[in-house]
């Protein structure tokens, strides 16, 4: 835990791992599911597309808050490795930092699958367990050269993709059928049986691509050039991967839950242009400049992920309901859950913002 006053920041990356959170936040507080129950079609609809994962094929929008969320670690590498520098921290102790990190992610994220059944849960498929692996590689990658972090990221996509197409154990060889591939091999493997959602932990290993090209943007935002040469260097690479993701998909399938090629070029296009347009907005442009409602969810990422996922939303659920269902509920159901929801989110939100307030910064 940090108190220390907060250092200049690339302010768009502020708001863009800030916007990324709140998203999440949002969830928990089950704001979504409340939208998804209004009973208007063309409002279920949209809320289906924005907020819930693809069923298997397909690319909905909730299908790149995980490569959001990766992409903006890798970013976040070299400025954090240039601030330990400055702080006069030694390449072994910043080494060492690294490998608890990625230690402690692994245990943060496997932990989550334990609270509650009455046995251990080796399970390694949602977003912080897969980040130990992917952060960690991008760190021992970070002195090499962006041709080498781009061979290097291209390999983990195609290893992936070879391994699903030609695995040969019978009833897993079926490369993109939901529970028959490799991925699902993989997950029985490790865990014994096969995860809800046919989620699987294999997906590491090509989304680290999405870390290493943050990491590369991250190195590429530090560097003394122009913003104008920046910004055509992040397009170039947004559409470059979007070009390859279009192409892929007439022979790969898109599908986030078991990472296939195509969806991580598609992902990793509209990451690359979304920092991109963050970065013109509020770094160069100066067009946003109040960014604080978002940036304090970003500052502070860890803990309120781990404090939603582990129930925090739902408890101030339980100490609110009683209110929102007295005052509005013999009007409406539905608005009573509307409301609530929204108060859930001002709750997680708020807390964010105190712990802003008091300058303490949660890391690890």
């Amino acid at each position: 835990m940090s108190t220390a006053p907060l250092q200049q920041r690339l302010h768009s990356l502020d708001f863009f791992r800030g916007l990324v959170m709140f998203l999440l936040v949002a969830e928990f507080s089950h704001l979504f599911g409340v939208l998804m129950d209004t009973g208007n079609e063309s409002i279920t609809a949209a809320a289906d597309f924005l907020f819930h994962h693809a069923q298997w094929e397909g690319l909905h929008f909730w299908d790149l808050i995980q490569p959001f969320f990766m992409f903006i670690v890798g970013v976040s590498i070299p400025f954090s490795y240039a601030h330990r520098q400055k702080k006069g921290e030694s390449e072994s102790q910043i080494r060492s930092h690294a490998l608890r990190r990625a230690f402690l992610l692994l245990l943060f994220g496997w932990g989550l699958y334990c609270i509650g059944p009455e046995k251990i849960i080796f399970q390694f498929d949602n977003v912080l367990a897969q980040l130990s692996f992917t952060y960690l590689v991008a760190f021992l990658l970070l002195k090499k050269t962006p041709l080498t972090q781009g061979i290097i990221a291209l390999l983990f996509i195609i290893i992936s993709d070879l391994l699903y197409r030609f695995f040969p154990v019978s009833g897993f060889d079926q490369a993109f059928v939901a529970g028959q591939n490799f991925g699902a091999w993989f997950n029985i493997f490790i865990s014994g049986y096969e995860y809800g959602g046919h989620w699987a932990a294999f997906n590491a290993v090509p989304t680290a691509a999405h870390t290493l090209w943050g990491m590369m943007a991250g190195q590429l935002l530090m560097g003394n050039t122009t913003a104008s040469y920046k910004l055509k260097r992040l397009w170039w690479a947004a559409a470059l991967c979007l070009l390859l993701g279009v192409l892929s998909s007439f022979f790969t399938p898109v599908i986030k839950r078991i990472a296939t090629t195509s969806f991580i070029f598609l992902s990793g296009g509209w990451t690359i242009a979304a920092l991109s347009v963050s970065y013109w907005l509020i770094d160069v442009k100066s067009y946003i400049k109040k960014t604080l409602v978002f940036r304090v969810v970003g500052i502070n990422p860890l803990f309120i992920y781990l404090f939603a996922s582990v129930g925090g939303g739902n408890l101030i659920q339980k100490i609110f309901r009683p209110y929102t269902n007295s005052l509005l509920g013999i009007f409406s159901t539905w608005w009573a859950s509307f409301v609530l929801s929204l108060v859930v989110l001002f709750c997680l939100w708020y807390l964010c913002y105190w712990l802003y307030q008091k300058r303490i910064f949660i890391k690890i």
